[in-house]
């Protein structure tokens, strides 16, 4: 199981729940409802892994919750 901190929002322009990785750069997912994006958003995190693997590119340690400073 991959650790990855996923944030998942409504988009209005998409009209769909969106699942973000901030992590991973580009990986996203989406869906019609929140547990659909994050089912999407776990494959797109192996998908995104794999690839990165695949082209001998590093893959970020996952580093779990961020502290939020404002």
């Amino acid at each position: 199981m991959n650790k990855y901190e996923i944030i998942i929002y409504w988009s209005e322009e998409d009209e769909a729940f969106v699942a973000d990785v901030p992590q991973l750069p580009g990986c996203m997912a989406h869906g019609d409802s929140q547990e659909e994006a994050l089912k999407n958003a776990k494959e797109a995190i192996q998908l995104w892994i794999d690839t990165a693997q695949e082209f001998g590119e590093p893959v970020p340690k996952p580093i779990g919750r961020r502290l939020m400073l404002a």
